[in-house]
């Protein structure tokens, strides 16, 4: 199975700026790297009117927009989708790891995020401890019984995925 390693934090931390050089990062050590954004709201890229939109308008359950530069897919789906069912079910499984942004209930290894200046609690320590954090990312010093890493520094970010997940 592909690693699946979840990003999360508030809104405002850096998670997408973050994952975004982690995904640099990854690719210039060789690694094939999927990104994903899981949101609550209804997942729509197609632009109003353009043709996708109007099959999808018109009810098709999926549609694809092919061109030589690549495929978008979107699809309707019962509910929301395990992370581990989208990248099995959408032909995922050559990649070395999948970065997810979001999902912060799904139970796989997550990376916190974390932003002094926001003023915020940590959202997988304190009350809702959650047994799958394996690391903060912060420009802030937290106590915690997890490694700490830089936020402003994506190679040592990088550098402990693969020691942590890609067996490097």
């Amino acid at each position: 199975m592909v690693p699946i390693i979840l990003f999360v934090g508030p809104s405002g931390a850096g998670k997408t700026t973050l994952l975004e050089k982690i995904v640099i990062g990854l690719k210039e050590r060789g690694y094939v790297v999927g990104a994903m954004k899981h949101t609550g709201h209804s997942a729509a890229p197609d632009k109003e009117g353009s043709d996708s939109w109007k099959f999808s308008r018109a009810g098709a359950d999926a549609t694809v927009i092919s061109s030589p530069g690549g495929v978008v897919l979107r699809r309707k789906s019962d509910g929301n989708p395990s992370i581990a069912a989208v990248v099995k079910r959408y032909g995922l499984m050559d990649l070395d790891v999948m970065l997810v942004e979001g999902h912060k209930g799904a139970p796989y290894p997550k990376m916190e995020v974390h932003r002094g200046c926001l003023g915020t609690e940590l959202l997988c320590r304190g009350e809702a401890r959650d047994p799958f954090l394996e690391a903060i990312v912060t420009d802030t010093p937290v106590e915690v019984d997890v490694p700490v890493l830089p936020l402003d520094n994506a190679d040592v970010v990088c550098d402990f995925i693969v020691k942590r997940f890609l067996k490097g």
